[in-house]
């Protein structure tokens, strides 16, 4: 069971159901709320997403360990699970039936909410975490937008499907109102940061696995530009995710006004992202640059609890 749990990567399944949990109600409710709307999505109907987002995702840690199995001998050889407990065939047998339970009920929100990119959507993830383990992972920069633009997504689909079951009930004026442009904008908002600081991470986990990833034909953004290059690069999107951060903190009336905002921004994370560009400079090692990633997604899960002070703001 821990060897199966390691596999689907069950802390970050957590980290999902975390995120989707929070910009529903957290964020989207309380926005509605505050404009006079009910929730129309039930909260069983809501449960399916976050089933359907976790299913696929775990379906995606699955197949890439499975096409990954050459490298994870070189890079973590004592972390492998395929291979070592569970045989190829049981781990290929996993991602089918997690795939087709992720469509499945993802299918059946497309019907209810009468979306039919939805159904394309859910339709093609499969097929796009299948393509990114075998050629997009390979490809360097590619695979880390893929990645961290699927994170993102994850946050986006929420209100989607809120705002879609809410125009069935109250027409397509729900769509042009207020109560929709800010939550569209908030939850873009939180869904650009968990985008940029997946997209460091992607590319500090690149550094952590070069050795690996060389041997195994990767071209990865470190194997093709170098690793100092990369931490330029690193520094670059960190810097401006924090320039982004204070801009919106300085633009929006509601976060600057907040003694508690200003305070966790600085405290929980800016000052953790100055501290990485420190640990960024000295690190020179996969199990450094290991405790870089993993402090980036410490930072990452900072930002989507800011989730929750955000939705007390309205």
């Amino acid at each position: 069971m821990i060897s199966l749990l390691r596999l689907v990567r069950f802390p970050n399944l957590i980290i999902i159901v975390l995120l989707q949990s929070l910009v529903r109600y957290g964020l989207i409710i309380p926005i509605l709320n505050h404009y006079g709307y009910d929730p129309v999505l039930s909260h069983f109907r809501f449960g399916l997403l976050v089933l359907a987002t976790v299913c696929l995702a775990a379906s995606g840690y699955v197949i890439n360990d499975y096409f990954d199995i050459r490298i994870d001998r070189i890079n973590r050889p004592h972390k492998m699970v395929i291979d070592n407990g569970l045989k190829r065939r049981e781990a290929m047998f996993l991602h089918v039936i997690l795939s087709f339970l992720g469509v499945f009920i993802g299918l059946f929100l497309s019907y209810v909410a009468r979306k039919e990119t939805w159904a394309l959507m859910f339709l093609a993830m499969p097929l796009i975490l299948w393509y990114y383990s075998t050629t997009f992972k390979k490809q360097g920069f590619i695979g880390n937008i893929v990645v961290s633009g699927l994170t993102a997504l994850v946050a986006i689909v929420v209100v989607s499907l809120e705002f879609a079951m809410l125009e069935r009930v109250h027409g397509s004026a729900v769509i042009n109102s207020e109560a929709c442009s800010t939550a569209w904008f908030w939850t873009l908002g939180f869904a650009f940061f968990a985008f940029a600081t997946t997209l460091i991470r992607e590319v500090v986990k690149d550094m952590e696995d070069m050795y690996g990833d060389e041997k195994g034909g990767c071209r990865t953004l470190p194997i093709e530009i170098g690793i100092n290059y990369a931490k330029i690069f690193v520094l670059i999107l960190t810097g401006g995710t924090l320039l982004s951060l204070w801009g919106l903190y300085f633009y929006i009336d509601i976060l600057n006004s907040s003694d508690v905002t200003l305070w966790y921004l600085v405290g929980l994370i800016t000052l953790p992202f100055l501290w990485s560009l420190y640990l960024l400079y000295k690190s020179d090692s996969p199990k450094a640059y290991h405790r870089l990633s993993t402090l980036y997604k410490i930072i990452m899960l900072m930002g989507i609890m800011f989730i929750a002070i955000g939705g007390y703001l309205f």
